[in-house]
């Protein structure tokens, strides 16, 4: 039987997803933009407790505007944080998606070849 992965729901999106914005407003559709992000990670793994994500805007580090995205993953064991920064929120937003993704696979790929190591280790105890 395949893994059937199932979509979050809008109330478990309400009870996961944090969005804040940190010297800015979040307009409605920034919003959404953040909460289809959260989605995404919340379909990539079910084991997430909560998501956070800050959008914060900084006009002092260039000229211009910089949008910092920050991602805040709350799972069993240690919190996995990150950041990103770029001229546009919804990019920024992308870039944090796309590195909050990569760290949750590689830690997926950490535990899958851990448990793999033990049962190949039990397995050859038990021969002899």
């Amino acid at each position: 039987m395949k893994n059937v992965k199932i979509l979050p729901t809008p109330e478990l999106l309400a009870t996961k997803v944090i969005v804040r914005g940190i010297h800015l407003d979040i307009t409605p559709a920034l919003y959404a933009y953040a909460e289809g992000v959260a989605e995404r990670l919340l379909r990539h793994n079910e084991h997430l407790i909560r998501v956070r994500l800050d959008i914060e805007l900084d006009r002092t580090r260039a000229i211009g505007d910089q949008f910092i995205a920050k991602g805040h993953l709350e799972i069993r064991g240690p919190d996995l944080i990150a950041s990103v920064e770029s001229k546009d929120a919804y990019k920024s937003l992308d870039l944090l998606a796309d590195k909050l993704d990569s760290i949750l696979r590689r830690l997926h790929g950490k535990h899958k070849n851990h448990r793999h190591d033990n049962a190949a280790e039990i397995v050859e105890n038990s021969a002899t």
